[in-house]
């Protein structure tokens, strides 16, 4: 392994042996280069490949990832999860789903089926989508299930009237996955 191409924030960043590291840095600045440098570097220091995790957040980049860790070491690569925030979080709930109370046949939606069941929602209460858009309504619920608020959390922060339908949407949207036994990517 060549740490020489390395400059000294990326060399720093490389040798960092305990805990977590995220690191985050613009385009072409070789963070890519520094993540599998630094993968590799943690196993020719004696860590288990198996308890490495590298996470990303495009299926390119992680792509990108494996490939560049599998040509630096061999088979060995193959031991380490290297994925997208999405796909290990689904690996996690298929694994887990008895536990999240899912059955094994759980689905997930796509964001237009959950704009579509928002929709369906707001029919069923008579709400006007003209006035309470749909793909609105699904960001304030995205944005609240990506700040881990379910909808009992997210009534302390309802104050306005929107906010109030808002919850009140977010409560029916989060009952319909529950009986459909369906996940949207939020809860990924």
């Amino acid at each position: 392994m060549n740490l020489e191409t390395l400059n000294n924030k990326q060399l720093e960043a490389v040798k960092v042996l305990d805990g977590p590291l995220l690191i985050l840095a613009g385009a072409g600045s070789g963070k890519t280069r520094v993540l599998t440098t630094r993968v590799a570097y943690l196993i020719e220091q004696g860590v288990n490949p198996e308890q490495i995790l590298a996470i990303t957040f495009t299926n390119k980049a992680a792509k990108e990832m494996k490939d560049r860790i599998i040509k630096m070491l061999g088979p060995v690569a193959y031991q380490i999860q290297i994925s997208t925030f999405h796909s290990f979080g689904l690996k996690i709930i298929k694994d887990h789903h008895d536990l999240l109370g899912y059955k094994k046949n759980f689905t997930i939606l796509d964001s237009e089926d959950s704009t579509t069941l928002i929709k369906k929602i707001l029919k069923g209460m008579d709400l006007d989508p003209k006035i309470y858009h749909p793909k609105a309504i699904k960001s304030q619920i995205s944005g609240a299930k990506n700040e881990l608020m379910n909808p009992e959390e997210y009534s302390k922060f309802a104050n306005t009237e929107y906010e109030k339908i808002v919850l009140k949407v977010y409560k029916a949207y989060q009952n319909k996955l529950v009986i459909n036994n369906s996940l949207d990517f939020d809860d990924l």
